[in-house]
């Protein structure tokens, strides 16, 4: 017989956590879906009652049901709930940014030392067959550098036009999954510049440890459909690409339901708390020479 399923509840009950947490924790067999708890109670009785979960009333009523807890919340509230579940032993499954600023990223990846919890973040490009291809195919590519980009029309309106990416832009929501993927491409990015306007048109240069640079554009304002991200790395052998957009499909949340109860169960992941804290540290740079910029 195998294992039983990991136990997971979901903190959130919006557009993201309809979309997929919900759906893809439910769906097993790795995980099940123990119960749902957010700010509205009537969204979390609805997303629960669709996945044969509970509804819970307190988040001390969720983590109960639980051995670990999946985060569908803004970064301000995720970092904070997130403390509360890894002090009672849960791992967690974190959205990124993993904190609405580096200070409060920090606090909580100690608390997940302390506590000594898996974690995983949600950077869903990395859970995808093709992203996985082109990052093999990267290690043995000769890079000079590399250009990344994400275009799209989310703060136009629509389900993710919500108010802390209205407030802050492109770069923390869109960012993130640029920056990982040319850091995993080209090596460890350890500076940026950043120019533009947050709630325009963003560009950063990026330096990585081995001497490569990459460029990145991220957009959120503008009306291109269907949304363009896509990565491209250049060196005298030519290019070696990837379009993004495509690459997140079923399979992919199922890598990533997959490998989170992998995490849960004992087998640690590189795409934990440390990364996302690595990420925010770029993040958290960047966003403070746009804002002295203004």
């Amino acid at each position: 017989m195998g294992e039983e399923p990991v136990a997971v509840g979901l903190i959130g009950a919006g557009p993201w956590a309809t979309m997929v947490h919900a759906p893809v924790l439910a769906a097993g067999p790795e995980t099940r879906l123990a119960g749902v708890w957010a700010r509205r109670p009537e969204a979390a009785s609805r997303l629960a009652t669709r996945h044969g979960a509970v509804a819970c009333d307190r988040i001390e009523q969720l983590l109960d049901k639980c051995e670990a807890v999946a985060f569908a919340v803004p970064p301000e509230v995720q970092a904070d709930l997130a403390a509360v579940a890894v002090g009672a032993g849960k791992s967690v499954l974190l959205e990124k940014p993993i904190a609405a600023d580096l200070p409060g990223a920090e606090r909580l990846t100690d608390a997940v030392g302390e506590a000594g919890v898996a974690s995983m973040v949600v950077l869903s490009w990395r859970y995808a067959a093709s992203i996985r291809s082109f990052l093999a195919e990267a290690a043995t590519f000769d890079a000079l550098g590399g250009r990344g980009s994400f275009v799209s029309g989310a703060l136009l309106g629509g389900p993710f036009a919500t108010p802390w990416r209205l407030e802050r832009g492109a770069l923390p929501d869109l960012g993130p999954h640029v920056i990982d993927l040319l850091d995993a491409a080209l090596g460890r990015v350890v500076g940026v510049r950043a120019h533009g306007r947050s709630l325009g048109w963003v560009g950063l240069l990026l330096d990585h440890d081995n001497g490569c640079a990459s460029e990145a554009s991220l957009c959120a304002s503008t009306a291109v459909e269907p949304q363009r991200a896509s990565v491209e790395l250049f060196g005298p052998a030519g290019v070696v690409e990837v379009d993004c957009v495509p690459a997140v499909d079923a399979a992919a949340f199922a890598t990533l339901r997959r490998e989170f109860a992998a995490a849960v169960r004992g087998s640690p992941h590189p795409l934990d708390i440390h990364r996302g804290l690595h990420l925010q540290r770029i993040l958290a740079d960047a966003e403070s020479q746009l804002a002295a910029a203004r």
